[in-house]
């Protein structure tokens, strides 16, 4: 087991340049998801305090929300418009660059219990309606559920989820499967430790706590890993890994 972690370290040194972001270890301890956007800002949510801080790529603090409930941050992919979801509340927050609310959407009125939200764009979101079964998309501009498909599957222990190219991407606890819009089950794989799952373009990357795994619509692909990682994200930079209450990019040599 000692010579995996030597391999697996010495690989990730030779292929990756490593950079350490100069972000205070106070700030970054007991952080439980970490965001980077493709602008090199870098976002610390913390579920202790229920914080949300955006820092620049230097390490210089730039906004702090804190937060009445936990909230899932859905990305960070488009600093201008970032979206979280309260299960709690049973609601849907948009933020802007600045992380001031723009937005808000409650739920609670409209539907059963929604256990997840993937907000497609500025108007239409998917979301699982867990009394029912189903999943649903939302108009939040029109207040009107536009389509509606019942699932045969379970949703309980979703993770997260994704809905690209009429395909529905679901991590569950141990599980990474793929459904169409009927029911049917496309592709299942375990996947152990998994956390969230992301799109970039045509591409799909599920994040554990060490590593990173591409699915290309056939099978899945380690694109990162480090073994004493606590948490990892991606943006066009690189690839993130905070470790030992230390953040570190990497980028390919």
């Amino acid at each position: 087991m000692k010579l995996i972690k030597i391999i697996l370290f010495f690989s990730c040194t030779i292929l990756f340049s490593q950079k350490k972001i100069d972000i205070d270890s106070l700030q970054l301890k007991d952080t439980k998801e970490l965001f980077g956007d493709d602008y090199g800002n870098i976002y610390i949510y913390k579920k202790n305090d229920l914080s949300f801080t955006k820092f620049d790529p230097e390490g210089r603090q730039l906004g702090k929300l804190m937060m009445t409930f936990p909230y899932k941050v859905q990305s960070v992919n488009n600093p201008l418009n970032i979206v979280m979801f309260s299960e709690n509340a049973q609601e849907i927050k948009f933020f802007d660059q600045n992380l001031n609310e723009i937005q808000k959407i409650s739920l609670s009125d409209t539907f059963g219990y929604i256990s997840a939200v993937y907000a497609e764009d500025l108007q239409f979101a998917w979301m699982i309606d867990d009394s029912n079964k189903t999943l649903l998309q939302f108009n939040f501009r029109s207040n009107s559920v536009i389509s509606s498909f019942p699932f045969g599957t379970s949703f309980q222990y979703v993770k997260d989820f994704l809905v690209y190219d009429n395909k529905i991407y679901i991590l569950k606890e141990n599980n990474f499967e793929v459904y169409n819009t009927k029911g049917d089950l496309l592709y299942s794989a375990v996947i152990n430790n998994a956390k969230k799952i992301r799109r970039s373009n045509d591409k799909i990357y599920i994040f554990s706590d060490k590593k990173i795994t591409q699915f290309d619509g056939k099978s899945l692909t380690e694109t990162f890993r480090h073994p004493d990682a606590k948490i990892v994200d991606k943006n066009t930079s690189g690839f993130l890994a905070l470790i030992k209450d230390k953040l570190y990019l990497y980028n390919l040599k």
